[in-house]
Parts: structure tokens; sequence; C-alpha cells
């Protein structure tokens, strides 16, 4: 089977070279046509996509961008419809995780970017929509408005399916024109729903592309980072700063690199009842495409005093991911990630026979690991359905450990009773946290999320002020003046 990728503006018939990538799954071989552009190439693209948002996206209402994405989104979400057929079949193959993981993960994911969802984003960063609109009045005098750059290129990372549409639906959002790198770990969706984008609104044809180069190829990074006026970027702190030394001066540069996220449950949380339900969310958070993503959790610190000790809940939690094990298999490992894994894992296991209290539960195939550690430092795992428990006895014994990650930190799945939720919270932001979400939504973020603490929309745009004084000096010459 063969699926080419990407999206492109019109640039003429120049021929463009093409890069297969190959992907395997269980016998089935499929390949990715990728476009790899040469510098003449992008150099067309990026002048005809931030030409055409110029013309169509700049002259277009707010509300009218919103229906369009939402219409587009419920073609995604159609299970009859070609695209999201091709997703169901395709994903999995060139991701490797489980079908039904795909199929129920690609839902819950795009429901976020509905109408009213996207409301509420705008909302969320802007409080009046209508600043990307025209001049709205300021309660200090004067008027705003917010204005997108002319050009974001987007560099996207990961396997995680669908996850550029956070910064893409951004940069359509403030009306720029926008130009998004895949990744070779998973190229196919952004080109998706770029073409069923265009479908929907054909008017919107040359306001985007979506594009491959292989990750750190620096000569044409170089090249093609001349183009925008903001770079979005994500991936890893060392891929980061390479990046940044490539990216001009003048370019605004939003960096979104890795980040470790965790559980907090309190012994509220730990009745006979109460403690299997949180196992059971809790697993769904680890399982949920294997941890890949920033907010997915790697330890959980489970309070003392609970009717279920932490030790035992760190066996519903084993008992969890066998159950999940079987509905939703782990996803086939690389040859490098089976050598981490199996190392961390023979790590844990020789430090156990000297350390403190651990015990360390899972297969003999690996497909998933808990340990439970007495006195466990803050670390991440080695990922892929690996998690930490580590029991506590109040909030403030595990913030030393948190401290010097605080640059790291970013979501925390919290399972507390209110007053709980609230004091823990102010403590857990006081050390660098900047999501807290209940246990088995961690995975999930709302719409409107401040992304590792950051704006979505206002970091894109620029405030266009016209100040009380200019519009008062401007009675001056009106032509009703005596």
């Amino acid at each position: 089977m063969r699926e080419r990728v990407g999206y492109l503006p019109d640039i003429g018939d120049e021929v463009i070279e093409s890069k297969i990538l190959t992907f395997t799954r269980k016998g089935v071989t499929l390949e990715v046509e990728a476009p790899l552009l040469t510098r003449k190439q992008m150099q067309q693209v990026s002048e005809k996509v931030k030409r055409a948002s110029a013309e169509v996206l700049k002259n277009m209402t707010i509300m009218e961008i919103i229906t369009i994405i939402d219409t587009a989104i419920e073609v995604l979400l159609d299970r009859n419809s070609t695209y999201r057929k091709k997703a169901e079949k395709f994903l999995p193959i060139v991701t490797g995780y489980d079908e039904e993981m795909i199929r129920l993960g690609l839902t819950s994911f795009l429901k976020k970017f509905r109408k009213y969802e996207l409301q509420r984003f705008v909302v969320e960063d802007l409080g009046n929509p209508l600043l990307l609109d025209d001049f709205q009045p300021r309660i200090k005098r004067g008027f705003s408005k917010a204005v997108g750059p002319e050009l974001i290129l987007h560099v996207w990372a990961g396997n995680v399916p669908a996850l550029p549409l956070w910064s893409l639906l951004s940069g359509l959002l403030v009306k720029s024109g926008n130009i998004g790198k895949v990744s070779s770990a998973e190229p196919l969706f952004a080109g998706w729903f770029a073409q069923v984008l265009v479908e929907v609104a054909p008017v919107l044809k040359d306001c985007l592309a979506v594009v491959w180069w292989k990750g750190g190829d620096e000569e044409r990074e170089k090249e093609f980072f001349t183009y925008p006026d903001v770079v979005v970027g994500y991936g890893s702190n060392q891929s980061l700063e390479s990046m940044s030394r490539r990216i001009p001066v003048t370019t605004r540069f939003l960096p979104f690199g890795h980040k470790v996220s965790f559980g907090v449950i309190s012994n509220t949380a730990l009745d006979s009842r109460k403690a299997l339900i949180t196992a059971h969310h809790a697993a769904f958070d680890i399982i949920q495409f294997d941890q890949q993503g920033c907010y997915s959790p790697h330890l959980f610190y489970v309070q003392k005093g609970g009717n279920i000790s932490p030790e035992a809940f760190a066996q519903y939690l084993a008992l969890e991911l066998e159950s999940y094990q079987k509905r939703y298999p782990r996803r086939t490992l690389s040859l490098e990630e089976m050598t981490a894994a199996i190392h961390w894992r023979n790590q844990e296991e020789i430090s156990s026979y000297t350390g403190p209290t651990k015990l360390v539960l899972g297969q003999t195939e690996n497909h998933w690991t808990v340990v439970y550690e007495e006195g466990g430092l803050f670390s991440p795992t080695c990922s892929n359905r690996a998690v930490k428990v580590i029991p506590f006895e109040t909030v403030d014994d595990i913030l030393p450990n948190l401290k010097p990650y605080r640059s790291f930190l970013q979501s925390a799945g919290v399972a507390a009773a209110p007053r709980e939720l609230f004091q823990w919270a102010e403590k857990l932001g006081n050390v660098g946290v900047t999501r807290i979400t209940s246990i088995g939504k961690m995975t999930s973020p709302e719409s409107g999320w401040h992304h590792d603490g950051r704006f979505n929309l206002l970091d894109l745009v620029q405030m266009i002020d016209i100040e009380h004084s200019a519009e008062e000096y401007a009675e001056n010459f009106a032509a009703y003046i005596d």
C-alpha cells in the first residue's frame, strides 16, 4: 500500500521530489510518499501561502474560520468518511498503536476542536474574540486589535496521532498563513486535515501547506527558517536548542520541549471502593499512547493513611495494566526502545535487593512494569507503560524532590478532596507544575489549556493599540468640525 502525505498549494507544474518512508506492522507494509521541497520550491510555497492568507484569511471573520474548522472536524469524526477510514486503517501501521486505541483516541481528541470548544479556545486567550476582526474598545480607553503574523512555520515531532492540530489550528485562528513540517514518526494526519479543510472551504487552498524533511537537516532548515515570522518547534530540548541556532534573531521562536508529568493521590481516594476506580483511571493515563505525550504520568505519589496502602495501590495498578494489555496491547517497540525498557527494569530489580523497601511488578515479556519504592526520587521512567508508585505522608514531603526539575514539570493528575485539591494545586504550581487535572484525564487536555503555562493564541499575535489621544486628536480634522 502507498499513501501520499502532506499538502501543497499550487506552485506550478515543477516536478517535486519525493521521499518514501516505509512502515510495517503485523505483516502489512505501508509506503508513505512525502514531498521533499527544494529551496526554490519552499520559497515559492512560503510566498504563495503568505500572499493567499493576506488576501483570504485576513479578510474573514473569526466566526467564519471557526465554522470552517468545525465542518472539517465533523468530517474526521464521521467514521464513514474516506479520511476517517484511512486514519483508522493507516495510523495503527505507522504508529504501532492498537487499532481501538487509535479509534477512541482520535474521537476524544477531535471533539476538542468543534465550534463551541473553539469559541472557548479564543475567549480563553483574548477575552473578546472580535479583537481578531476589528479594533475593539479597551477599558483604559482607546482601541486595540490582535493581528497574527504573516507566516508561521510549525516543526512537529513525535508519533501521537493528530497532535499537530493544536498549533495548526491556533495559527489559523489568528488568521496567519501556516506551513507545517510533519514528523517522520507520524507524517499522515496533518496532511489529511489540510486536505479536508480545503475540500470544505476551497478558498483556503493556498493558505497553508504541510511538508516534510528529515529532522536535523541543518542546511535545509537554515534556509527554510528565513521565510516565516514565527517558528513553533516541538521536540527534545537538545533538538530545540540546535534548531534555535538556525533561526534568524528577527524571527520569533516558540519552543515546546520535553516535559514530565506525574500523579498525586490522597488517602481520601483510597478506601476499598474508590481505590480500585482510581487505579483504573491511573492505568488509562499510562497506557494511552504508551506515555509518549508530555502529559503522560511517569510516577504516582500515593498518600499513606488510607484503607488501601500505597503498596496495595501499586498492586491494583499492576492488575489494571495487565487488564489493559489484553484489551489495548502495547505497540511493538523498536530495538532501541526495548533495550531501554529492559535496562530500566533490570536496574530497578537490582536496586530492590540492596535499597529501601521496593517491589517490582510486571510480566516477563515487559509489556508493563510497576515499581513500588519507599523514599523513591523523582525521575522519569523509560516510558512505554513503566511507572513508579512512591508513598508519602504530606504533600510537603514530595516538594523538595520536585523543585530541581521545575523547568521540566508539566501536568499533575490529582485525586483528592476539594479542599486538598486547591491547597495542593497552589503548592505544586509553586514548584513548576502548570496543569492540574484529574486522574484519568491526564492525556486529554481541555480546549484552551495553557500549554506549558503559556497562551495558545496570545503568544502568536501582536496587539495594535489606538491610544485615546490619537482618537481625540483626529476629531480636529473631521469634516463635520466647524
